[in-house]
């Protein structure tokens, strides 16, 4: 890509403006927080988490998902679940910034979940099929249809290795059709669904639900990305996404190169502790998951430190 300039200024290092509005607030790079756990405890540190939100929205992200999988929201009682969402919304500043997990293994909860979202004031919520129940096409159709009855908009979250439940590209048609999403964060790791989902939905949103897929997807038409390498490198992953989208590739390919033997972790078994020890060696407090997940050992440990240490040394941020 040629190098524009406009009276002497290389117009190729101003980032392209954020695609996120309060009108569409699930655009951008809305990172699937990290929680962090008091280390005698393991009690919900909620100070520490605030301003973990507001370092994120400082370094270039344009949000933040709380209770997702990587928050360990299977973990919490309801009483934490809620506090945290509430937590995200005061450091965030603006509501809109929130995206609040809402999966849960019953309709009837995920609903309460969004109930909950909406009276905190969030601009949308991310939710997964049903993940207690191989639902089949019209169950999931009226799972969407009551958590979209709270009023906020809703991502579908397509996680089919977790879930079981695929959400084809024919399915999130319909589930759009019906008014119930306005997006997806697709994480199946088939990059070819990107076309077909926009074939089929074209005003359905696409939203990058894996950080190893990240330049594929953004090439492919994606608008925003629901992130987890931003809580250890925020403004090096926002420098990333934003050439990605708009397709300075001379610029996101290295960037992308440089930081995919850690961008993978996103999508293995040890996703949140990964990330969590990538936080503490760049300097971020990741601290202990909640059981069942145990601290990494060995060979695992091993690699994420030694990719994590790599970028570091590399001067990401």
């Amino acid at each position: 890509m040629s190098h524009l300039t406009h009276e002497g200024l290389d117009v190729t290092s101003i980032p392209p403006p954020s695609q996120w509005t309060a009108a569409r607030p699930w655009r951008g790079i809305m990172v699937a927080t990290a929680l962090p756990f008091r280390d005698h405890d393991l009690s919900v540190d909620h100070d520490a988490y605030a301003e973990h939100v507001r370092w994120l929205i400082d370094n270039g992200c344009d949000g933040v998902v709380p209770n997702g999988s990587l928050g360990e929201y299977q973990t919490l009682t309801a009483e934490e679940r809620a506090r945290v969402v509430r937590t995200a919304v005061e450091a965030a500043g603006d509501g809109a910034r929130v995206m609040a997990g809402v999966a849960a293994y019953g309709s009837t909860e995920s609903r309460r979940w969004a109930d909950q979202a909406a009276e905190a004031g969030c601009g949308s919520v991310l939710l997964l099929p049903p993940n207690a129940y191989r639902a089949d096409a019209s169950a999931v159709r009226a799972h969407y249809a009551e958590v979209a009855a709270a009023g906020l908009p809703v991502v579908a979250y397509n996680n089919p290795h977790d879930t079981k439940v695929d959400l084809t590209p024919a399915l999130l048609a319909a589930l759009h059709a019906d008014g119930h999403v306005v997006a997806v964060k697709e994480f199946s790791g088939d990059v070819r669904r990107a076309y077909e989902i926009a074939e089929l939905a074209p005003e359905l949103d696409l939203l990058i639900g894996a950080d190893d897929v990240l330049l594929e997807l953004a090439v492919a038409g994606a608008v925003g990305w629901v992130a987890g390498y931003p809580n250890a490198f925020p403004a090096s992953c926002a420098e990333l996404y934003r050439a990605a989208v708009s397709g300075d590739l001379d610029r996101a390919l290295p960037l992308y190169r440089g930081l995919h033997s850690l961008l993978r972790w996103d999508s293995k078994t040890e996703f949140v502790q990964s990330i969590k020890l990538s936080m503490d060696i760049a300097g971020r407090r990741g601290g202990p998951c909640r059981p069942p997940r145990l601290p990494l050992t060995g060979a695992v440990e091993a690699e994420v430190r030694a990719a994590t240490e790599k970028a570091v040394a590399d001067g990401r941020r």
